[in-house]
């Protein structure tokens, strides 16, 4: 009987370690996707301050390349640098924008669930671990009152069986 009840203990204290642990998670989950959200819209107002500034770079350039002279050449060379860091633009464009739609938005959604099941969960196991505990005393005590009545019979009729079922107890 102790056996049993060591285990079931056991195993309940392994559920509610992982449950708790569940539980402690949520700040470290949330904090995560606070900052996950202020990096997106820090990337964002970099992305707009770049576009900006590749506007103004380009202007440059195409003034150059409008002028006759060597300035020609480098106002070529200025609009290719500027279509490169266009690309770069894009490319961090894309990356904010996956930060948000992949990461951000389903993270929080889930946090919430996770919070909710986690919850229910430990009502869960609970009810069912009190449930399942008086069980196994009410079935230990069962048996060990089974026992002593064999014992006893026993002493008294040397040729009596014992037989056990799980739902009904009958001496024959």
């Amino acid at each position: 009987m102790e056996t049993v009840e060591k285990e079931c203990g056991a195993l309940g204290g392994l559920f509610q370690a992982i449950v708790n642990d569940m539980k402690c998670s949520y700040p470290v989950w949330e904090d995560f996707s606070a900052k996950a959200t202020k990096l997106h819209s820090q990337l964002r107002t970099t992305v707009l301050a770049a576009v900006a500034f590749l506007d103004a770079f380009q202007k440059v350039a195409d003034m150059a390349t409008n002028t006759r002279g060597a300035t020609r050449d480098i106002g070529s060379a200025l609009t290719r640098m500027c279509m490169r860091h266009r690309s770069i633009e894009a490319k961090l464009r894309q990356f904010t924008n996956a930060l948000m739609e992949s990461l951000i938005t389903p993270l929080q959604d889930k946090i919430e669930d996770w919070k909710k099941t986690a919850n229910q969960l430990d009502k869960d196991h609970a009810k069912e671990y009190k449930r399942s505990r008086h069980e196994i005393k009410k079935k230990s005590s069962d048996t060990m009152k089974l026992q002593k009545k064999a014992r006893k019979g026993n002493s008294q009729q040397p040729n009596a069986v014992i037989t056990i079922n799980a739902n009904t107890h009958k001496e024959t």
